[in-house]
This record gives C-alpha cells, structure tokens and sequence, in this order.
C-alpha cells in the first residue's frame, strides 16, 4: 500500500471522532499495538533527542525497504510513533524521504499537541527521514 493510500486511511480513522478527548483515547489504543522493540535498542544510541518523553527508534534495511520498531515511556508519544511506523515502515528510502506527512495537519495533531510534543514529533519524523537518508546513500 503506498504512503499516501495508509495516510488517507488515518485520516478517515481520525475523522470519525468529533471530540480532540476521543481522539486522544484513539491513539492511546493504537499505542497498545505497537510491536515490542528489541530490548537491545532501548539504548541512549536510539533515542530520539527533542522528544519530552523517552523515544527508543531502530531502523532495519531488508530487502529494499526500511522497518522502523519503536517503544516510548509515554502513552500519547507511543501512539504518536505507532501512527508514524504505519505509515512510513515497509518503504523504499526514496519513498520515505519525499513523503509530505500532510496527514498530521489533516487530522489536526500537531496543533492539540502540547509544544514539546509537537516539537518531539518532529523530531521523530526527521530521524525516520535521516535513517531512510542514510540507507539510501548505503545503496547508491
């Protein structure tokens, strides 16, 4: 599924809850579904600076695509990464990179988020970014 059909997805999933509350509740239940993290990873190496709760990221290259796993301290900042992972894991590095993220200002979520948190996500999305940066350069 491309990156912008997931985000269409996202979008309509957001758009059925009226209330900024219920939409919180949403991505604190998307967050209980984010695959475990290998415990290897919840290191100082791959946490996301900028982020006001603790943001663990690795990324793997198989196959030509990138798989983003993730854990947080933080049950908003856990669903915030989950949404993230859905929509840019299991993508090309090129497709990762010239992905707009427009979805984000469509559902609203950065201008509920408090400023740390809006800066956190960000930050996790530049650091996806770079990682899809550097596996590119890795294969060129």
């Amino acid at each position: 599924m491309m990156i912008a059909e997931i985000e269409n997805q996202i979008i309509d999933e957001f758009s059925m809850f009226e209330d900024w509350m219920d939409k919180y509740n949403y991505l604190i239940e998307l967050g209980k579904s984010l695959p475990l993290i290998d415990e290897k990873y919840k290191t100082d190496q791959y946490v996301i600076s900028g982020c006001q709760s603790k943001v663990w990221l690795h990324a793997a290259f198989r196959e030509g695509v990138v798989i983003f796993t993730a854990d947080s301290d933080a049950i908003i900042t856990k669903g915030i990464i989950t949404i993230l992972i859905r929509v840019l894991s299991h993508h090309t590095p090129d497709e990762i990179i010239s992905s707009n993220m427009d979805f984000i200002d469509q559902i609203g979520l950065k201008e509920h988020l408090s400023p740390t948190r809006s800066n956190g996500l960000t930050s996790m999305i530049k650091q996806m970014k770079l990682y899809a940066v550097a596996f590119k350069m890795k294969t060129e």
